[in-house]
C-alpha cells in the first residue's frame, strides 16, 4: 500500500479558504471542498487568527507559513512570537516602514513586551537571509529598497506666467508654522509620454492626501477635479492651496470662487516651498511607478492607495495618521 504524505497547504488553498469565511462558511465545509481533514483548516484559522483577533488574510498566512518551514534555526524575536511577526508582516504588506512599525506597536501595545520591536531589529529580521525567497519580498516593500540610487537630473522648462498670480510671498506667515488646518499643497503626476496625469492635493498639518483623477491636463478638468475633492469638506479645511507654475492652474481664480480656498504660487524651480508635496508624491509613485499610464488606472485604485497613505502612521504626526489628524479638527 502506498504511503501518503501530507501536503502543505497552498497559496490557491489559502485563497479558498479567506474566501469562504468571508461568505461565512464552516470549517466542515471548507474542509470537504478542499479535500483536507476539518483538523487542518481548524488548525491553520486559529494559527494565524487567534493571536491578534484579525481576520483570516492568505498572502500573510503564505508568507508566515513558508517562513515557518524554511527559517526553523536561528530564530530571532520577530521569528519567535506569532503575534508580533504577524503584526510586522501586515504592516509591510501595507507598506508602513519598519520605524512605522515599531513606533505604533508600541502605542498599541504599551505593556506587553513580546509586542516592542525596534525597527534596527526589523531590519535585521529582513536582511537575515537576503538571498532567500521570503526575505526578498520583504526588501521589496520597504521604501527604498533599491541597493543604489539614482541621481534625479535637473531639467530646463519655459516659465510661463499665469494671469493673476498671487506669490507665495504674499501667503500669512502663520500657513508656514502648520498650527491651523486647511491649508493645502497641490500637484500633478505625470503618466507615461506625458499623455495622461492625476491629481494631488495634501493638506499641511495633517498631511493628509487627497488623489484625484484627471481625464485630461487641461486647465478645466484639473479645477473641476479639485473643486470636487476640496467641497467634500468642510469650510474649516478649505483656506488655502500653493501650487507650483503648471499652467493646468490657470483657472484658479474660478477654483477660489467654487471652494473659497486662495491659490497661491510657489517661485519657480522651488520645490522645497511645497514640500510636503513633493514628499507625498513619492509615496504615491511607489503604487504608481514612472511608466504608468494613469488612463489606465481607475478612480477606485486611487482610492485605495488614498486610503493606506492617510491611514499610515507618521513619524512627523507622533505616529498617529493623517485620517486621525483630520478627525481631530472636526468642529
Amino acid at each position: 500500500m502506498e504511503e501518503i504524505k501530507y501536503k502543505r497547504l497552498s497559496l490557491q488553498e489559502r485563497v479558498i479558504i479567506q474566501t469562504l469565511l468571508e461568505e461565512k462558511r464552516s470549517k466542515s465545509f471548507i474542509a470537504t471542498k478542499l479535500n483536507r481533514s476539518r483538523s487542518t483548516i481548524t488548525r491553520e484559522i486559529n494559527k494565524w487568527v487567534q493571536h491578534l483577533g484579525e481576520t483570516y488574510n492568505a498572502e500573510l498566512a503564505n508568507w508566515e507559513a513558508k517562513d515557518d518551514y524554511l527559517n526553523k534555526r536561528n530564530r530571532d524575536k520577530i521569528g519567535t512570537y506569532k503575534s508580533l511577526k504577524f503584526y510586522v508582516y501586515k504592516g509591510l504588506l501595507n507598506q508602513w516602514s519598519p520605524e512605522q512599525i515599531s513606533e505604533s506597536i508600541k502605542l498599541k501595545y504599551p505593556n506587553d513586551p513580546i509586542m516592542s520591536i525596534s525597527y534596527e531589529a526589523i531590519y535585521m529580521h529582513i536582511y537575515s537571509h537576503p538571498q532567500a525567497r521570503l526575505n526578498r519580498k520583504l526588501i521589496a516593500l520597504l521604501p527604498y529598497h533599491k541597493s543604489r540610487r539614482r541621481k534625479v537630473k535637473g531639467t530646463k522648462r519655459r516659465i510661463i506666467r499665469i494671469k493673476d498670480q498671487v506669490s507665495i510671498d504674499q501667503r500669512p506667515m502663520h500657513i508656514e508654522e502648520r498650527l491651523e488646518i486647511g491649508h493645502w499643497e497641490g500637484d500633478l503626476i505625470i503618466g507615461v509620454k506625458q499623455s495622461s496625469a492625476i491629481g494631488t492635493l495634501v493638506e499641511r498639518k495633517a498631511r493628509y492626501v487627497n488623489i484625484v483623477k484627471l481625464g485630461n491636463r487641461r486647465s478645466a478638468t484639473v479645477r473641476k477635479g479639485f473643486a470636487k475633492e476640496f467641497n467634500k469638506f468642510d469650510d474649516i479645511f478649505k483656506k488655502s492651496m500653493t501650487y507650483d507654475n503648471g499652467t493646468e492652474m490657470a483657472q484658479h481664480k474660478l477654483l477660489t470662487k467654487q471652494t473659497g480656498i486662495q491659490v497661491y504660487f510657489a517661485h519657480p524651480y522651488s520645490s522645497w516651498e511645497r514640500g510636503t508635496n513633493e514628499n507625498t508624491n513619492g509615496l504615491i509613485r511607489r503604487y504608481f511607478p514612472k511608466g504608468t499610464n494613469f488612463n489606465d488606472i481607475t478612480e477606485k485604485q486611487l482610492k485605495e492607495v488614498e486610503c493606506k497613505l492617510n491611514n499610515r502612521p507618521r513619524k512627523i504626526l507622533g505616529y498617529k495618521t493623517p485620517s486621525e489628524i483630520m478627525a481631530l479638527e472636526y468642529p
